[in-house]
């Protein structure tokens, strides 16, 4: 892989730290829904995964950093991430699902949350998606890799409060397309995120998006 990619550049079922990730959570969903969260709060003990058809980013960027945060029995934790940044961004279909485990006298309970199934896609501003795992086919305009993170200007900059190192790696591109998406995250956040046609659901037992 060459340092720094011009043009359009197509990578199938790339799933590694450091390429794009897809956008689109909301776990924090509902606070996410009413505006922006801000990127400094300490991150629950559990993941999620995520899913969506298509995700169409303007202004993409993506560099390092650790999410400082809690297991589900209280102790602190770190979590290296990277960081997925979006100026703007579509996305179709999503689905997001989260397991809380061993709720006393339930079991296991599961979230799932839909949306931008119909016509009206899910739309978000200013979108950071901290992941751990992404599977996806990629499209890229105009990609630079190995930038300076505090250099990477097509995207919206280093999230305020993001325990990311400025001269560290990072890579950005004028527009991403994501399709066929699978994640797994620790956080979003976003200036406004527009959740059209949401639907949330509970239920026993382990049931996730994928």
């Amino acid at each position: 892989m060459e340092s720094q990619v011009r043009g359009g550049t197509r990578w199938k079922r790339f799933a590694v730290v450091m390429v794009p990730s897809v956008a689109a959570t909301a776990a924090i969903g509902v606070a996410l829904a009413q505006g922006a969260l801000a990127a400094s709060f300490s991150v629950s003990g559990q993941s999620f995964k995520v899913t969506t058809e298509r995700l169409d980013g303007q202004g993409f960027s993506q560099y390092g950093a650790i999410d400082s945060g809690y297991t589900l029995d209280g102790k602190k934790t770190a979590h290296p991430v990277a960081v997925s940044a979006f100026k703007s961004a579509t996305i179709k279909n999503l689905c997001q699902s989260v397991v809380t485990p061993d709720v006393p006298l339930i079991g296991n309970v599961s979230l799932i949350l839909k949306a931008g199934g119909g016509n009206t896609p899910v739309r978000a501003e200013n979108l950071y998606i901290d992941v751990a795992d992404l599977n996806a086919d990629a499209t890229f305009k105009n990609i630079d890799i190995g930038v300076a993170a505090k250099d990477a200007t097509k995207g919206p900059g280093i999230a305020k409060g993001d325990h990311a190192n400025p001269y560290g790696f990072a890579q950005q591109a004028d527009s991403v397309v994501l399709t066929d998406v699978k994640q797994t995250a620790w956080a979003t956040t976003a200036g406004t995120f527009k959740l059209s046609g949401l639907k949330m659901s509970l239920s026993t037992g382990v049931k996730e998006c994928y």
